[in-house]
């Protein structure tokens, strides 16, 4: 049987300060747990009702659940895994294809951008600091198992573009750019993603080498974050002879 003590650090991790502090993270839901064991992450403990079918370190009751909860309706299933924080591959960004997130503050947004990197099986993301929490709930429900798929590294967008070859292209987003459909496909390039409100940082801005934008036909102001990376994406990875 739990004590109080251990039902309150499960509800405690809700909050990044709690989850920085223990060093561990917690999802919740029975799709989401189910998502990220199928991807094979490895977590540290899996707390479970018996409604859940699944493996369980913990074996919880419908009242010591909705204790731990993070939800106003508790779910069958709540687990905890361990904060790993990657730095940049010793080759930096210069090999490959790269998701660069420069403040992208909206965790459904991180997320989504996760799953939109893992679709075109780019080989790395990277999330600013002030970008949403890797490791929130919110962001790992919309990456839909992509969280445990995708190469993450956290750093500073000036730290990680500086000494970049000339032959690998750190491409903007930007609605004064290029049309991205005048792209050509590239095995090595960096997509570098702005904040929802203020675009790139101006630490980023003289870093970027070249600015693309979707074309618009239509009256609407901006396209949501990632929505564009989708569409950059799927310009970089058109087939060549």
């Amino acid at each position: 049987m739990p004590t109080k003590a251990e039902l309150q650090r499960l509800r405690s991790l809700r909050d990044k300060k709690h989850r920085e502090t223990a060093g561990l993270f917690v999802v919740e839901g029975e799709k989401v747990v189910g998502e990220l064991l199928a991807a094979g992450f490895g977590f540290e403990e899996i707390h479970a009702t018996a409604d859940w079918p699944g493996a369980a370190t913990h074996r919880l009751t419908p009242e010591e659940m909705a204790k731990a909860s993070h939800f106003p309706t508790p779910s069958s299933v709540l687990a905890v895994g361990r904060i790993i924080r990657r730095p940049l591959p010793p080759t930096g960004l210069a090999r490959g294809l790269t998701l660069l997130l420069d403040g992208v503050q909206d965790p459904g947004n991180v997320g989504t951008l996760l799953r939109i990197a893992d679709w075109f099986a780019l080989d790395r993301v990277v999330l600013s600091p002030d970008s949403a929490d890797l490791f929130s709930q919110k962001v790992i429900n919309a990456s839909m198992g992509s969280f445990a798929r995708m190469t993450v590294h956290t750093a500073e967008p000036a730290s990680a573009l500086a000494g970049l070859p000339a032959a690998t292209p750190v491409l903007g987003c930007d609605l004064t750019g290029a049309d991205v459909h005048t792209l050509e496909p590239r095995r090595d390039a960096v997509i570098v993603i702005g904040s929802e409100g203020r675009g790139l940082s101006a630490a980023t801005k003289p870093l970027i080498t070249r600015y693309v934008t979707i074309p618009r036909y239509g009256g609407a102001e901006s396209l949501n974050a990632a929505v564009a990376a989708a569409i950059v994406c799927d310009n970089l990875r058109r087939v060549t002879a």
